[in-house]
């Protein structure tokens, strides 16, 4: 019996140790199978995070282009806002200068100013002093006129040895005596000799002898244009004062025109 418990026990212990080293076993691969399925979860997790790394850093990448993009931005942005500044430093340098040029521009307009008002006033002067002398030339040329008619009437007068009386010359017109009833020759063409606009006469070329009485009428023409009408005032031998039939006649007629009797 001795012999069969000596021998059972190393059967026992063979299988206490293999229940140990299945238990063992067993265990380690259950340890085994513990560690690789975290290495399999760390792994994972690794991979995970190098994937969301990787997208970090291309989400980096992508963020410092749209930096170095805005960077540029910024800085032609920031090369626009100084020339900005520059054209408006050189605007108001510019505004600055049109200011004072017209501030310069107002003086002289203003000194302009004075000066026509005060050449205005000289004008003005001028203006009447020239009235007052052109009137003051008319008068000589209105007494020339007289004294040209009077010399010609008399100095005909006394080529021809006939008295012509008092000769009046002023509004009440000019008068002669000399017969009325003469038996003349009529008159052919003559011209006007003077012409007195200030006592509305003119002096032509007809006068007694050529058959022209008081109150005749003369037709004036210009270079064959008709003037107007003049009518006998006074008579003389070869000459006569006819007045003007209307007030527009002395402004056009002059020396020289043409003048034909009426009927």
């Amino acid at each position: 019996m001795n012999k069969r418990v000596s021998a059972s026990v190393p059967v026992l212990l063979v299988i206490i140790l293999t229940i140990i080293l299945l238990g063992s076993t067993a265990s380690g691969f259950y340890l085994y199978y513990n560690e690789h399925l975290k290495n399999i979860e760390l792994n994972n997790r690794i991979e995970e995070v190098i994937t969301k790394q990787k997208a970090s850093e291309a989400k980096l990448l992508e963020s410092q282009k749209v930096v170095s993009s805005l960077e540029l931005r910024l800085k032609d942005s920031t090369s626009k806002i100084d020339d900005l500044n520059n054209q408006l430093n050189l605007e108001k340098a510019s505004k600055a200068a049109a200011t004072s040029d017209l501030e310069n521009i107002r003086a002289q307009l203003q000194e302009q100013n004075s000066l026509r008002a005060n050449l205005e006033s000289k004008l003005r002067k001028a203006e009447e002093q020239l009235s007052s002398m052109e009137e003051k030339l008319k008068d000589l040329e209105s007494k020339k006129a007289e004294l040209v008619t009077k010399e010609k009437l008399e100095a005909e007068g006394q080529a021809e040895g006939v008295e012509l009386g008092k000769i009046l010359v002023g509004p009440d017109k000019v008068k002669v005596n000399v017969p009325d009833d003469a038996d003349l020759a009529k008159p052919a063409e003559g011209k006007v000799l003077v012409v007195n606009k200030e006592y509305n006469f003119a002096v032509i070329s007809f006068g007694s002898k050529d058959g022209v009485k008081l109150g005749d009428l003369f037709s004036i023409y210009s270079d064959k244009k008709y003037v107007g009408d003049v009518k006998v005032e006074k008579l003389h031998d070869s000459m006569s004062a006819a007045g003007f039939i209307s007030e527009d006649i002395k402004n056009r007629v002059k020396e020289g025109d043409r003048v034909e009797k009426k009927g």
